[in-house]
């Protein structure tokens, strides 16, 4: 059946408060659920937003989708309780309570009094989750917002520890690394998320390091890093292993470099004393800068990579597995030792 065409409304906000009072007044979200309760179960999560500010039209936009999907589903039949959720945790509340009492430093905090400011971030969500509240009842958004989930209660806090137990005391627990942007200031490992929204292009320093060759330490590999404090950290040297690279005389010293990367770094000075292939390197070792691991095995020697690009450096990286996510996927490749001074 066609659908007969509307008459566009005067004040349609108007209706759409009626339609929301009469949903409210009868209970018609609830009774959905009650109507549907011996029904097979339809499972939705909410999210959960984080109340550290008002939502904006992106927010209103995915609970459009995620009111959309479970009142389909009850439509078909199904029991699709939902259960708003608030993300109260983080560095996002504590950075807008700092933004509002003025606060620079993680000093600023200590002297302002922990507990004072761990009060004015609960005072801070409670204000953000009443404004989400007030946007989710206007849009017609279904979901139980008189029973949420929110992550700052002992009551949802206890859960996260005992589901914790229960993984440990199934040996699912076990201890390791993982390499995360951190923030000195705030003293906190940042996401990938937090990182890329102060994302900007700098000039940073990088250096060209001598690392000879054990067999030979007359011929040194020349490398390139744009992280020079992290060399104290260096455990190995990766290269392309099928990329061509070069043994060459320059200013005294016999230096190895891939050869596409020859002339811009060294320019028209080296004299090219052979070529080889890449993989000729692979399992070398060599002399590092700061030692620290010698009494180890597998440090300190020439392993292959895919990242090593042919576009900038030398087509020689040094690799410290405790700075970096590539070279610690590849320190655990290679089992390399963890250095972290």
């Amino acid at each position: 059946m066609a659908f007969q065409p509307r008459k566009i409304e005067k004040d349609p906000a108007k209706r759409e408060r009626e339609v929301l009072r009469f949903w409210e007044e009868n209970r018609i979200f609830e009774r959905s659920l009650e109507n549907t309760g011996d029904k097979p179960k339809f499972v939705f999560y909410e999210g959960p937003p984080t109340a550290n500010g008002t939502p904006h039209f992106a927010h209103l936009l995915a609970r459009l989708y995620k009111d959309l999907f479970p009142r389909y589903k009850t439509m078909r039949g199904y029991y699709v309780p939902r259960k708003a959720g608030w993300d109260c945790h983080g560095l996002p509340v504590e950075i807008e309570v700092e933004k509002e009492l003025g606060i620079k430093s993680k000093p600023e905090i200590l002297s302002y009094g922990v507990e004072k400011f761990v009060e004015k971030c609960k005072e801070s969500v409670r204000f953000y989750i009443g404004k989400w509240e007030e946007m989710i009842r206007r849009m017609g958004f279904w979901i139980d917002l008189e029973h949420p989930y929110v992550t700052m209660t002992d009551d949802y806090i206890e859960t996260l520890w005992w589901a914790i137990k229960r993984i440990h005391e199934q040996g699912l627990l076990y201890r390791g690394h993982k390499v995360l942007p951190y923030c000195p200031r705030c003293g906190t490992p940042l996401s990938s998320h937090e990182v890329a929204q102060g994302y900007r292009t700098t000039a940073d320093p990088s250096v060209f390091v001598l690392m000879p060759l054990v067999e030979d330490p007359e011929v040194k590999v020349l490398v390139w890093t744009t992280t020079p404090w992290t060399l104290p950290s260096n455990v190995a040297l990766a290269i392309d292993p099928a990329a061509v690279y070069a043994e060459v005389r320059f200013r005294g010293e016999r230096l190895i470099l891939a050869v596409p990367r020859l002339q811009e770094v060294l320019g028209e000075e080296a004299e090219v004393l052979r070529e080889f292939r890449g993989e000729e390197l692979l399992g070398k070792e060599y002399e590092p800068l700061y030692p620290l691991v010698a009494e180890q095995e597998n440090a300190y020697r020439i392993v292959g990579a895919e990242f090593v690009s042919m576009e900038e450096g030398t087509g020689v990286v040094h690799i410290a597995p405790a700075f970096g996510e590539e070279d610690y996927q590849l320190g655990k490749e290679e089992n390399l030792p963890f250095v972290q001074p």
